[in-house]
């Protein structure tokens, strides 16, 4: 197959791509790399798999080289293989996440103009006919609850579905599953939609759009690009924030295919096409026949992950996860039932314990300012622990914004001293404990520090803005820290 017939873009229900007699260049051999070399060794294609890393020190990474050798994969490992194209023709290159475009191979291949797909463009491109539609969700945060949120909905409507993507299951793996899904919602990262071209999802969402992973785009316009994406094709129902106009910006700039309605999600009661909150209910203006005059109940706010006051940004994540539900015919009914089945993951605005009145709450997950900035205004009275690693990006909109909301901020991290100098700007009159010690029993220190701070009815919030790596191995063994340690401090208190 040339190329150029590569290169097509192809609406939903076309033929799936045949890559027998392609030779294809896989590079990265994370678990997407893996999924891609796989898939396509079956289906008759020359796959030359190449990584960067020392064959030594990344065990876990040859067990599974080992794996696709044996399936007929030439594997090439070592740096050596990562700084230009192999010798031999190749027809295309389907590259991992953690792959930047500026990366020499991907470069290389986009000036020989050889197409560069995704794992997931490769999925859709491999989809048999009949094949289940796609949900698809992106946004700067949110996007993992939220897609757990309208897979659990659309279990509750009896479909048969699986989250995939970013999360959950990978993408081809549901995609070629032996006992094909009704329905897959797929969570979509920035690094992802950048490579894909062609997918014509059913129903499309970004929830919202704030500067992150500039360095692997190379700007936030490349970002923004990106994260726009998620619209094109969308044949049914292209789902926006009424609160970021950045994202219904995103719909009208999208090419959508002729009859694919924009519908609004927000916090504040809805207009026609859209859905929102009516004091305590979940209200659908958008999926109703008299969409003018009257609304359906999709639940309440208390049917949200349990919680009887869930914070806003909890609740935008509901009603997004709602109106894709919607776009799927999933009746009103099963909206409440998915939101009643609901866990929140681990590190996502979790309870960890009320010591002296004062609630400890996990997020940890909130690597970036963006995320902080939503967890920290979900409360009225705030005792912060952030820092970490940056990344670049900027606090001064987080800091501004959640000053009148601050009791005291504890900082821990590599880049601390970022976050001081904004509170001082913005705002000067709120204590700050600065942490410099990053050994083992830190969060110890924190949390009891933060307990001294606090009054009965604040929320110490471990919302840290930033990325971990300087202090832990990622954000989940942050937060268990963190969980740890206000647990031994409920010991020794007596508190539960």
């Amino acid at each position: 197959m040339a190329p150029s017939r590569l290169l097509e873009v192809h609406p939903d229900g076309a033929d799936p791509l045949d890559p027998a007699g392609l030779t294809v260049l896989v590079t990265g051999g994370g678990v997407s790399g893996f999924a891609a070399a796989d898939a396509l060794v079956e289906r008759g294609a020359r796959v030359i798999l190449v990584d960067g890393a020392d064959p030594a020190s990344s065990p876990n990474l040859m067990e599974r080289m080992r794996v696709l050798d044996i399936l007929g994969v030439d594997v090439r490992i070592g740096p050596e293989h990562a700084g230009a194209l192999p010798p031999e023709p190749i027809d295309l290159v389907v590259t991992s996440p953690g792959w930047r475009p500026d990366q020499p191979v991907l470069r290389a291949a986009g000036e020989h103009g050889i197409p560069i797909w995704g794992e997931v463009e490769l999925a859709w491109r491999l989809r048999p006919a009949g094949a289940a539609p796609w949900l698809t969700l992106t946004g700067t945060n949110g996007k993992t609850t939220t897609v757990q949120m309208l897979t659990s909905m659309l279990r509750a409507a009896g479909l048969r579905a699986t989250s995939a993507g970013n999360v959950g299951t990978p993408i081809l793996e549901a995609v070629l599953h032996p006992e094909p899904f009704d329905v897959i919602a797929v969570e979509l990262s920035s690094f992802q939609l950048h490579w894909s071209d062609s997918i014509s999802p059913l129903a499309s969402a970004c929830l919202n759009l704030a500067p992150d992973h500039l360095d692997w785009h190379g700007g936030f316009a490349e970002y923004r690009a990106a994260k726009g994406k998620v619209y094109e094709r969308t044949r049914i129902a292209c789902v926006y924030n009424v609160d970021d106009p950045a994202t219904e910006d995103l719909v009208r700039e999208a090419d959508v295919i002729e009859g694919a309605r924009a519908i609004g999600f927000t916090l504040g009661v809805p207009a026609p096409s859209m859905v929102g909150v009516v004091d305590d209910v979940l209200a659908d203006r958008a999926f109703v026949t008299d969409r003018a005059r009257s609304a359906a109940e999709l639940g309440t706010l208390g049917d949200i992950a349990g919680a009887t006051t869930p914070p806003p940004h909890l609740v935008q994540n509901a009603l997004a996860a709602a109106a894709l539900a919607r776009a799927a015919g999933v009746p009103p009914a099963a909206v409440r039932d998915g939101l009643r089945a609901f866990t929140p993951e681990p590190h996502r605005i979790a309870d960890v314990a009320t010591i002296g009145g004062v609630r400890f709450v996990d997020d940890s997950k909130a690597t970036n300012p963006h995320a902080a900035r939503a967890s920290v205004l979900g409360y009225e009275h705030v005792v912060w622990i952030a820092g970490g690693l940056l990344k670049g990006a900027a606090v001064e909109d987080l800091v501004r914004d959640s000053a009148d909301r601050l009791r005291a901020v504890i900082l821990i991290g590599a880049d601390r001293a970022e976050i001081a100098q904004a509170l001082a700007r913005h705002a000067p009159k709120v204590p700050v404990i600065d942490v410099a010690e990053a050994d083992t029993g830190v969060m110890d220190r924190v949390v009891a520090q933060a307990l001294d701070a606090a009054q009965p009815g604040d929320v110490v919030l471990l919302a840290p803005a930033a990325a971990s790596m300087d202090m832990f191995p990622n954000y989940a063994a942050r937060g268990d820290a963190f969980a740890a340690a206000v647990q031994r401090l409920a010991e020794r208190r007596g508190d539960s």
